[in-house]
């Protein structure tokens, strides 16, 4: 029996992947254009860039604040407009926007294509990258980010592990030299973003942290917008949410073929519990809501069955210690309160 589950995992790991097709092709780079679009907008709007956003709205009354709201939506497409003729006529702007989309871009494709060639390799069905647009100020950097869909069985647990750590692993890899341009061009001595009830700051993981003491950076003190630093900032951010250990998150499956199914169900409660308490605090402590935001995208996470591998063979030695690295990475990503009003 033993020979006849070898012989059968070898034909499904050499079973060759479906091939996208040139439609197939121009529909998902359509989505990346559209998303470039909207990344490079949004890059160039506060917090992460230089054109400030509504400068002169500061209402001061119940009359103003409804007066304001009112004339949101006009004064929304205006600032859009405003911000596509800065960008096509101003070099500054272009730059500084192009250099933003480009950077977060690069990482979210290494992270989607890391998952999608061992898709290839496994011999999985699944799409190519879809990338997802969404209208600048209204959506985290113009974009919610780019996932693939799994369409075929995993043929193994480690299929599963090896499709599930290649996008974060690529990912980081992927921005640390985003990274690095940003620590090389980081100027200081800037105001921080100011919002409406107070300023936003963006909390540094420890890998910025590590950068910062290389390169002698105080980052207690203000920054001038950086698109390469901003963009990285939200490419470690986007690494550790996927690396929670919960649902189809990349960090579900490393824990599910780690150790097994009862394991990836309970890490999965308990990380959801973690994440609302996290929330919760960062509310009372920095006035954030960002956290319940994340909470949220768990919980709905967590109500996706994860798929059984058709092999339940245990990870070999080599994958379990690919499995620490992983950790280490969330490490080096996370941060308990990632965006701060004070």
């Amino acid at each position: 029996m033993s020979d006849l589950n070898q012989i059968t995992n070898q034909l499904f790991d050499r079973r060759e992947a479906m091939r996208p097709t040139a439609r197939t092709w121009a529909k998902h780079a359509l989505f990346f254009l559209i998303t470039f679009a909207t990344v490079t907008i949004a890059g160039t709007l506060q917090p992460f860039g230089i054109i400030p956003i509504f400068p002169d709205a500061d209402p001061q009354t119940w009359n103003e604040l409804y007066q304001f709201i009112f004339s949101l939506p006009a004064r929304y497409v205006g600032l859009i407009f405003d911000t596509v003729y800065q960008i096509c006529t101003n070099f500054a702007v272009f730059k500084y926007g192009v250099s933003f989309s480009g950077s977060l871009l690069f990482i979210l494709l290494c992270h989607e294509f890391g998952h999608y060639i061992f898709c290839r390799i496994y011999g999985v069905d699944a799409t190519l990258p879809y990338f997802i647009p969404t209208p600048p100020m209204l959506g985290p950097a113009g974009t919610f980010g780019a996932f693939i869909k799994i369409i075929s069985p995993m043929p193994s647990r480690r299929a599963v592990f090896d499709i599930g750590v290649a996008g974060p692993i690529a990912g980081f890899v992927a921005l640390i030299p985003v990274a690095l341009i940003g620590f090389f061009t980081f100027q200081q001595a800037a105001p921080a973003a100011e919002i409406p009830g107070g300023t936003l700051i963006f909390s540094d993981p420890l890998l910025f942290k590590f950068l910062a003491w290389i390169f002698r950076i105080d980052l207690q003190i203000p920054m001038f917008p950086n698109p390469f630093y901003f963009a990285a900032w939200i490419g470690l951010l986007v690494t550790a949410l996927n690396l929670i250990p919960a649902g189809q998150l990349d960090g579900g499956h490393a824990i599910f073929a780690v150790f097994n199914k009862k394991f990836h169900y309970w890490a999965g409660r308990i990380a959801f519990v973690v994440v609302v308490a996290v929330s919760i605090s960062g509310w009372f402590l920095y006035s954030s809501p960002s956290g319940f935001l994340f909470a949220i995208l768990l919980g709905i996470m967590m109500r996706v069955r994860h798929p059984e591998p058709l092999d339940s063979t245990p990870l070999d030695t080599k994958r379990k210690l690919i499995a620490v690295l992983t950790l280490l990475i969330f490490l080096l990503c996370a941060t308990p309160f990632p965006i701060q009003i004070k």
